[in-house]
């Protein structure tokens, strides 16, 4: 099939696929295209970038997008001068063009060296979100064709004075500045276009179709990708150019300063940018075309004609997605593009439209309406008046959150900056910080939490915008082109009816109770129903251009949704708008369609296969399958988390509804759903219905583990576990096949009833060896009930099913890891020594307590080192033989030993050089006998043996332990044969329990008390907990050892997060039950109630039992069965806080095994010091519940705390698993490595190019990407970029924000990085206002006791002390002063440098004796931590010095005024006032951070080096192409001599 066959084949089947849709965010439609000169257009609007809203977004612009692209830079020079436009020149790598990438060549992985690859880190990008796909030449790809397409990036740069409206965004979740000359100023914008090989939506998948406009649509192709795997096979491989990164593009990408300005303005006026690779590949298959882009002047009914920069390879379609953006012609959306009377094609691209050149004129022509474009346009303008409502934020949907951070920035920092340098240095700003984050303050507001955002006060454009009721028209008004009808109330209260007709609307003269269809006089017949209401309402039309004006300026990252929902758990009052296109969502598409697709379910288990089996063997194919996994993974969260909602609140109807209720099962949307109940007596044996529901979170470990070891060839269920309203719903994708057949004849592997009957299979045995090395898990053999020997590589429950599609599954993965034996007494097993000194073994709830697979890691490791050791000990031991029996041997070198010896250094004199020397040697020695190599003599051989013995391992030739996860397992028998295997393992499994006890809970303490793990809430420290696989049932455990730690005063912070962390849990595990007796029309009443007794300190809260509860029980009786809850359901009014409060002790005492005596909340909260507002917020944390935003009093005797009101909604809590983007990740810990090492340069490109990589997968918003843009801003600030730098850690708050939460302690130390590097840009009221804000949640998360409290009053103090605030900075200096003091102890450095800080102060108020006392105590530290002649003492001593001649010159000044009275001689005092500078200095050594300075000379060598490339490059194009060696070898002499500090990033404030 021809290339234009193939073309028009697939834009036809995507058109009757996938219907367009409305698109709601602000800016989301991005084209290539670049605003318009602001003479034509009134004033700039933002380009949006469509993702995934695109009616057709599965219709991707061409393979040639890359090309050309150099010629736009040419186009910007010709641009007016504020207009000037960056654009990145991708790289037309695809395989039909195969160009060179400029790539760190450090860390790639090896499969990169060969192949057609995409340039990864375009340099002229900060941090593109390159996203190419190999495709056949210029076909346009829809979601079933062959591939995907390349996308262009352009950045439009204006100059730094503020301008209206001028953000722009862009496309695919990438925000970034665009190029070094307007830090942080420009967003990129970038082709709509997208990838959907797999029918995955757009690369980065900004489709997140909620993000998309309230429904995207996406392509669903399942075997698409499939097909375009194999077609890229049979293409020639191209030999690729790998080229080091320039080290000039530090200027450009963001790494390096910004006086780069002149040097790139000539680099780039031969035209080429550097990263334009697309020509670089051989001559016949590279079809770059040499069109350069042009403007088209645009002309839309109502507005002036303006120009448009369009590149040859976009479609007509993105015009229109500009358009609909575009500030003056949002409101359009039926229309076509026709250049002299001809209709453009959407989906043909500019190049081929017959007589599209410059300065053509593009007309745009109202189209008639259908019902599918009327309903469009309705929703495409509701979406325009709600794009600042945060309600959806509140309410927990589409994946939105909340960000906060522009109210204290007031708006974006970038703009900001510019307009705050022009001032005075020192404008007047008011520093004083609101009465409750002063150091001592008691009170915790709640309301500060959620400041009101000026924004959100919603212009009201209209009051009522919905369907009339009297839609559909009837059948002869629709003859008359009636296609439905609106109901509008106006904000001035008239009412109107309007017919939306082919021909536009118009106002029709029905009322609510008569239907009169006939036009009104006059009628107002408008194509736009925006320019309708403009002429009925004068509001409207005044708020609604506002509205339009706030929506383009607002920062991408606050608008773009999340991969996964993030809920709040407080919200303020907001008052139910109508809306038309909510309601009917939530009663049409939305109960058993996914929205986007008419008429048909995703098949979300073919779905998520799928793109598991997409091809993997270089980086593209594997960004492709990663990002495919990830969106399908998110998409599946979403839908699960629904359905689970759906159920529990009685929305679906089960498949066995003869059942009893716990017992019932549900099928929607192609999702699987169980309860988490024990049913048929499953789980009798290992702890009934508490077994039942901890087992799907252990099985969603296990799928997480699977998954992450990713072989070929065996396939997990997509699986979710959702709490909520009390119930555990286990989400699951369904087998193919699995519903027709019994379970008994389907399970091929593993056994139904955990070990009576068991099968095996040697397909499975081979996929599950693959898995058993990564998972330490051993192969072993167990009996069945015919005492037949069955060979297994997973646990027994482990099942194996063949689907209907030939898929070999494994399922119900709950015992992956081993037993945890401290939790599991067995009859006459003996637990060692150190587990009974702690109480263990302790019966527990259930008998499903395993092992966490990091600390199964970690044990390996361990015995590993002790492996090497032994082996070590014994090879010397023998050679210190061998020397005595062979002295003639100077070397200590036997010959028959010499294989393995010939390494050893001959520095044998120290001792600790023979144990490393040692360790090496063991490490040979145990390869080459692993290899089985005959050469090792028989000594060594015994050496490796014992050393294997002696820890375990299951070889004898080699290192290597696993664990039979089978041991201890009820039921489960072994054969004789393999007893002494099985003893062997049980003496392991008993190991590595007492491991955790003696190494992982005291490392954990350890590390809390080196303040290397800073957990400031429940979740961090069970984070911390996790990472050393430490389960969260040790929490009592972890308690005890801090108490029994000496210094634990020093450990104040862990133990009362582990209080309140402790007690939340145990309150959570009540509250799990109380709910389920719940009614619905009860659960508010009972959750207010449940808070009461647990919180306030009222002493006989009364619940408010529902009205109608009480009229009829026999009405009850017969309910019963349909409620989920067989109690009474008004049991839950009984509960008193002295009955909780037992309840929570008891529960703490049995599951953690810790006593606390507590009878009321206020006993808790004075006994341990906690906080009840952090523990409301924990346990709302933990439970879903939402409630109302505002001043709580907890401690009214007189009434209770909570009413019903307060409680607003109750969440689900959802538990998934996180598919990773593993390229990324290794570029990312590269980038660390070498940053460490003092490379800052390369580090900051690796790390760019794992920030390319992470957007590539993730899309814009994910927590991994937010670290990386931490470590980029940090980076930044510390090679002097400051603005930089702001920009980084400006996008890495709002992120942190969205994607972790606005308290997250995470997002409170984002804040604080953003305020220093806002302090270095001068912006100090700012940076102030940070702190502030980043002090008050850390309050109300934790308290002032914490260590972080102490840099966080550290850096307010010396931010005060700049502005001259004296007696402001003394209180949070001393406060940090304090706090220091008792965390880090009295002689540590950190309090010697406090010191120095207070001092500084007192010096400036010129109270020279108290700056000398506090002085002399730094210099006493440091005399005696240091020594005398360390330059710190010194340099404290010279200030001692100085400061007594101060004081010394006062107190003479003071007496000469005494003695003279008012005609003294007075000699004037030396005040200093604190500069900038040095401020800077000490919050920058407070900080951690070190910096290396960056001479002009370095700049000027740097620019000349950006030119010389360039021209480099030039000459290389035009002559023949050299061989990347020779390539390779130029880049490393011309590599000029950077600074680069070889020093670690971060010391310890010494």
């Amino acid at each position: 099939m021809g290339n234009s066959a193939a073309m028009s084949c697939c834009r036809r089947v995507t058109e009757l696929l996938f219907p367009a849709r409305g698109c709601s965010l602000p800016h989301e439609r991005s084209p290539l295209l670049l605003k318009a000169p602001p003479s034509a257009a009134g004033p700039a609007d933002a380009l949006g970038a469509s993702w995934g809203s695109v009616p057709f977004p599965d219709v991707i612009p061409s393979a040639a997008a890359g090309g050309g692209l150099q010629e736009r830079l040419e186009r910007a020079q010709a641009l007016p001068e504020g207009e000037a436009a960056v654009a990145a020149a991708c790289g037309d790598s695809c395989s039909g063009a195969g160009g060179a990438a400029p790539l760190p060549a450090a860390v790639l992985p090896a499969d990169l060296e060969e192949g057609p690859l995409e340039p990864l880190g375009c340099a002229v990008l900060p941090a593109a979100c390159q996203r190419h796909v190999k495709h056949e030449d210029g076909a346009v790809a829809c979601g079933a064709g062959p591939g995907a397409a390349c996308e262009v990036l352009t950045c439009s740069v204006r100059p730094a004075g503020p301008r209206p409206g001028a953000a722009s965004l862009l496309g695919d979740g990438s925000p970034r500045a665009a190029s070094s000359e307007s830090p942080g100023t420009a967003q990129s914008v970038r082709t709509g276009g997208a990838l959907r090989g797999h029918g995955v939506a757009a690369p980065s998948a900004l489709g997140w179709e909620k993000a998309a406009g309230r429904g995207a649509v996406r392509s669903r192709n399942p075997r698409a990708a499939v097909q375009q795997s194999k077609q890229q096979k049979r293409r020639k491989k191209k030999k690729l150019l790998l080229l080091e990164h320039p080290p000039g593009v530090a200027l450009v990408n963001g790494s390096g300063p910004h006086e780069s300005l002149k040097g790139e303005k000539d680099a780039r006026q031969n035209g080429h940018e550097e990263a334009d690779a697309g020509e670089d590949g051989n001559d016949q298959e590279v079809i770059v075309i040499q069109d350069t882009g042009f403007t088209v002047k645009i002309c839309a009914p109502g507005i002036e004609p303006f120009s448009l920069q369009v590149s040859p390879q976009e479609m007509v379609q993105e015009i229109h997605q500009v358009l609909m953006d575009r500030e003056d012609t949002c409101h359009r959306t039926c229309f076509s593009l026709q250049l002299d009377g001809n209709v453009l094609d959407n989906f043909a691209e500019l190049k081929t439209i017959e007589g599209l050149q410059e300065g053509s004129l593009l007309k745009v022509v109202e189209e008639p309406y259908t019902v599918r474009e009327a309903r469009i346009h309705v929703r495409h303008i509701r979406d325009l008046l709600k794009s600042l409502d945060p309600s959806d934020a509140f309410n927990g949907v589409d994946c939105n959150s909340l960000s906060f951070l522009s109210v204290f920035t007031e708006g974006d920092l970038g703009d900001s900056g510019k307009r705050k340098k022009k001032g005075t240095e020192m404008e007047q700003i008011d520093c004083t910080p609101p009465e409750h984050i002063l150091p001592g303050s008691k009170e915790r507001p709640l309301c500060a939490l959620q400041p009101q955002n000026r924004d959100w006060k919603p212009l009201q454009c209209l009051k009522v915008l919905t369907m009339s009721g009297w839609n559909p028209p009837p059948g002869n008004r629709k003859m008359h082109g009636d296609l439905m009808y609106l109901y509008v109330i106006t904000v001035e209260d008239r009412h109107v009816s309007i017919t939306a007709s082919t021909r536009g609307f118009y106002l029709n003269q029905s009322t609510a109770y008569n239907f009169n269809p006939k036009p009104a006089n006059p009628s107002f017949l408008s194509h736009s129903l925006v320019e309708l209401l403009n002429q009925i309402s004068p509001t409207f039309k005044k708020n609604f251009s506002a509205l339009q004006k706030k929506r383009v300026q607002r920062h991408p990252f606050e608008r773009i949704a999340t991969p996964f929902q993030v809920y709040s758990w407080t919200a303020p009052q907001a008052e139910h708008a109508m809306d038309c296109v909510r309601a009917e969502d939530a009663y049409t598409s939305r109960l058993g369609y996914e929205e986007h697709i008419p008429g048909q379910t995703r098949d979300w288990n073919e779905e998520l296969q799928t793109t598991r089996e997409l091809p993997r063997k270089n980086l593209p194919e594997r960004l492709l399958r990663e990002r495919a996994i990830f969106k399908v993974h998110s998409d599946f969260t979403a839908a699960a988390t629904r359905g689970a909602m759906a159920v529990i609140d009685g929305n679906v109807m089960a498949i066995n509804p003869s059942e009893e209720t716990k017992m019932q099962m549900f099928i929607w949307n192609n999702i699987f759903f169980s309860l988490g109940f024990d049913v048929r007596d499953h789980y009798k044996d290992f702890g009934g219905d508490v077994a039942a529901y901890v087992a799907p979170t252990n099985d969603l470990n296990g799928v997480r583990t699977y998954n992450a070891v990713d072989v070929e060839g065996l396939y997990t269920l997509g699986t979710v576990v959702v709490d909520y309203r009390g119930y555990r719903v286990t989400a699951q994708s369904i087998i193919p096949g699995i519903l027709e057949r019994e379970q008994e004849q389907s399970v091929i592997y593993g056994s139904i009833d955990f070990g009576k009957t068991v099968v095996s299979h040697p397909k499975y045995l081979e996929l599950l060896e693959k898995t058993s090395r990564p998972l330490k898990i051993q192969k072993h053999k167990v009996l069945n009930d015919k005492n037949e020997e069955v060979e297994l590589c997973s646990s027994v429950e482990c099942k194996g099913i063949i689907g209907n599609d030939g898929r070999h599954y494994i399922l119900d993965l709950l015992r992956t890891f081993p037993p945890d034996l401290n939790f599991l007494p067995v009859e006459g097993e003996e637990m060692p020594e150190e587990c009974k000194k702690m109480g263990f073994p302790k019966q527990h709830r259930h008998k499903l307590c395993c092992l966490r697979q990091e600390l199964v890691d970690a044990f390996v490791e361990h015995r590993y080192l002790l492996f090497m050791k032994l082996a070590a000990l014994q090879l010397m031991q023998q050679k210190a033989n061998k020397q005595e029996s062979s002295a003639a041997l100077e070397n200590g070198t036997s010959p028959e030993n010499g294989a393995a010896e010939s390494e050893k250094s001959e520095s044998d004199d120290g001792k600790t050089d023979d144990n490393v020397t040692g360790l090496d040697q063991v490490k040979e020695l145990a390869e080459t006998i692993a290899s089985d190599d005959g050469a090792v003599d028989p000594k060594s051989r015994e050496v490796i043996r014992n050393a294997c013995k002696a820890v375990g391992s299951i070889s004898d030739t080699s290192f290597d332990i696993r664990f039979n996860p089978d041991i201890f397992s009820p039921g489960v028998r072994f054969p004789e044969s393999s007893k002494e295997e099985v003893q062997d393992q049980k003496q392991l499994l008993k190991d590595a329990a007492a491991f955790l006890l003696s190494c992982q809970i005291p490392g954990l303490v350890k590390d809390c008390l080196d303040h290397t793990v800073l957990p400031m809430d429940g979740a961090t420290l069970a984070e911390a907990m996790h990472q050393r696989g430490i389960n969260m049932r040790y929490l009592g455990k972890v308690i005890h050892f801090i108490t029994k730690t000496p210094g634990h005063a020093q450990l104040d912070h862990i133990f009362k997060i582990g209080i309140s962390e402790l007690i939340t849990r145990s309150a959570k595990h009540i509250f799990k039950t109380y709910l389920q007796g719940v009614e619905l029309s009860g659960l508010s009443a009972a959750i207010s109630h449940f808070l009461n007794c647990f919180l306030s300190s009222f002493p006989n809260p009364i619940a408010h039992l529902p009205a109608d509860e009480l009229v009829s029980k026999k009405k009850n009786k017969k309910r019963k069965n349909r409620n989920l809850g067989n109690a009474d359901n008004t049991a839950w009014a009984s509960m008193t806080p002295q009955e909780l409060w037992k309840n929570i002790c008891s529960e703490a005492k049995s599951y953690f095994d810790f006593s606390i005596e507590c009878e009321n909340a206020d006993q808790a909260a004075e006994m341990y010091n906690l906080q009840k507002i952090t523990l409301l917020r924990e346990i709302s944390l933990k439970t879903g519940v939402q409630i109302l935003l505002k001043e709580y009093n907890f401690d009214n005797r007189h009434k209770p705390t909570f009413t019903e009101e307060d409680i607003l909604n109750i969440f689900p809590v959802v538990k998934h698993v996180n598919p990773k983007a593993s390229d990324a990740f290794h570029f990312f810990q590269s980038g660390q490595a070498k940053v460490q090492q003092g490379f800052l340069k390369e580090g900051c490109e690796l790390i760019n190019e794992a920030l390319n990589l992470f957007n590539n997968v993730y899309g814009a918003m994910h927590v991994e990407i937010c670290a990386c843009l931490r470590l980029l801003a940090r980076l930044n600030y510390i090679m002097g970029d400051y603005s930089e730098a702001l920009s980084n850690q400006q996008k890495a708050v709002l992120m942190s924000e969205r994607v972790l939460g606005i308290e997250h302690p995470n997002t409170i130390q984002e804040y604080m990085h953003l305020a220093l590097y806002c302090f270095a840009n001068s912006q100090l009221s700012i940076a102030l206002n940070l702190l502030y804000r980043a002090r008050y949640l850390m309050l109300l998360v934790f308290g002032e006791d914490h260590p972080e409290m102490a840099l966080l009053d550290n850096n307010i103090g010396l931010v005060l002390h700049g502005v001259m605030e004296y007696d402001l900075s003394l209180r949070f200096l001393e406060n940090a002063l304090a706090i220091s003091s008792k965390y880090h102890g009295s002689k540590s450095l950190k309090v010697a440098l406090s010191h120095h800080l207070v001092a500084r102060v007192y010096e400036s108020k010129a109270e020279f004796r108290s700056a000398l006392q506090h002085e002399k105590e730094g210099y006493t530290i440091y005399k005696n931590q240091l020594g005398e002649h360390h330059e710190k003492t010194k340099e404290s001593s010279e200030y001692l010095k100085y400061l007594t001649q101060q004081a010394v010159a006062l107190q003479r000044t003071m007496n000469e005024i005494y003695k003279n009275g008012s005609n003294a001689n007075i000699m004037p005092l030396k005040f200093t006032a604190p500069n900038m500078t040095s401020v800077l200095e000490q919050l920058n050594i407070i900080n951690g951070i070190l910096f290396i300075p960056l001479s002009q000379k370095d700049l000027e060598n740097l620019k000349a080096e950006v030119q010389r490339r360039q021209q480099l490059q030039e000459s290389m194009k035009s002559g023949e192409q050299l061989e990347p060696e020779d390539r390779a070898g130029e880049d490393k002499e011309a590599e000029p001599s950077m600074p680069s500090a070889a020093i670690p990033l971060t010391q310890s404030p010494a």
